[in-house]
C-alpha cells in the first residue's frame, strides 16, 4: 500500500503510513508548504475509507478527475464502495492537515456487535452497496485527530498509542450522543476554544525564535490559562514549551540535513542566542551534538 506523489516538494511536508493490523491502517498527512500536493495511493474494494480534514481544504477525485468533491476544515467524508476500486486520489491545498483511516469490512463487522444495526451500511441489505456519508469533525473527534496528526512520543508504543486512538475515533464518529465528551473534556465542550487553542499552536510555531509568554499567549487567542494549558496537553499531548521544544529540534535537524548553514546559524534561527545553549539542547533531544549529527549523514 504505497504512497505515491505527484509532486516535486511533497518530501518535505509530513506523510506517515501506520499499520495497525491486518486490514487495518492509519494515514496522517500534512501539507505544510505553499503549493497544493497530490497523493495517490490504491485500496482495495473491500476497505472502508474515512478521510477528516483537519485544516484547510483537500479535494477528493474520483474517476481520474471527472469528479470531484471538497472536504473542508473540521469535516469528514466516509466512502465505502465494495463494485469497484476506489484509490485515494487526494489534492491537498497549501496549510491542510488531513488524517485518513482505512480498515476492511471484516474487520469492521468485527469491531462491532450484532446490535449496530444503526450504522446503515452495516446493516444486512446494505451490505454490497456503496456507501458515502459527510459529516462534521466533532470538538471530542478534533482532540483524537490532532493527537494523532501530532504524535511525539516514543516511536516504541506508537503501534499501540494509534490502535487506541483508531478505536477511540471510531467510537466517538459513530456514537449518537452529541454529549458524550462533556464529562471528559469539559473545558472543550465548545468547539470555539479547541479552534483558539489551535490558533495558539500556530503561533507559537509562527514565533519560534521569539515565542510569547503563556500569559501573552492566552491574552491573545482570548482563553484563560488553566483552560489553554489544559486544552493544549489534551489536544497536543503535551505542554506548550514541550511541545515547542520538539518542534524546534525538528526544525534544526532539518535545518542540519541541508547542508545550507552552519550550527550558529541553526541555532539563531530557531532562536537561541549562544551555540552551546543550541547544542546543549540537541543534544538532550537526539542524544548527540549537531556536529556528530551532521558528521553522521555523510
Amino acid at each position: 500500500m504505497k504512497i505515491n506523489d505527484r509532486d516535486k516538494n511533497v518530501a518535505e511536508s509530513s506523510f506517515d503510513e501506520t499499520k495497525i493490523d491486518e486490514d487495518f491502517f492509519i494515514l496522517t498527512y500534512k501539507n505544510d508548504q505553499d503549493i497544493t500536493q497530490s497523493l495517490v495511493k490504491e485500496v482495495h474494494s473491500d476497505f472502508i475509507q474515512f478521510h477528516f480534514c483537519l485544516k484547510g481544504t483537500t479535494t477528493f477525485v474520483f474517476n481520474q478527475g471527472h469528479y470531484k468533491l471538497d472536504i473542508h476544515e473540521e469535516s469528514s467524508l466516509l466512502l465505502y464502495n465494495p463494485q469497484r476500486e476506489l484509490p485515494i486520489d487526494l489534492q491537498l491545498t497549501p496549510k491542510s492537515w488531513v488524517v485518513s483511516i482505512l480498515i476492511s469490512i471484516k474487520k469492521f463487522h468485527g469491531l462491532f456487535s450484532q446490535e449496530a444495526d444503526y450504522i446503515s451500511f452495516l446493516n444486512v441489505d446494505n451490505k454490497d452497496k456503496k456507501y458515502y456519508k459527510d459529516g462534521i469533525i466533532s470538538p471530542s473527534m478534533a482532540i483524537v485527530l490532532n493527537q494523532l496528526i501530532n504524535f511525539n512520543y516514543n516511536s516504541s508504543i506508537k503501534n499501540l498509542y494509534f490502535r487506541g486512538k483508531a478505536f477511540e475515533l471510531l467510537s466517538l464518529y459513530f456514537n449518537r450522543s452529541e454529549d458524550a465528551d462533556v464529562e471528559q473534556c469539559p473545558f472543550l465542550v465548545d468547539e470555539t476554544n479547541v479552534i483558539k487553542i489551535r490558533k495558539a499552536k500556530d503561533i507559537i510555531v509562527a514565533r519560534m525564535a521569539e515565542p510569547p509568554t503563556l500569559q501573552e499567549l492566552s491574552d491573545e487567542i482570548g482563553l484563560n490559562l488553566k483552560k489553554l494549558k489544559e486544552g493544549f496537553k489534551q489536544i497536543y499531548g503535551d505542554s506548550v514549551f514541550s511541545f515547542l521544544f520538539d518542534y524546534k529540534m525538528e526544525v534544526a535537524r532539518k535545518l542540519l540535513e541541508s547542508g545550507e548553514h552552519n550550527v550558529n546559524e541553526v541555532g539563531h534561527k530557531i532562536g537561541y542566542s549562544t551555540s552551546s545553549h543550541f547544542i546543549a539542547a540537541f543534544k538532550k533531544k537526539y542524544g548527540t551534538t549537531p556536529k556528530k549529527y551532521i558528521m553522521s549523514l555523510s
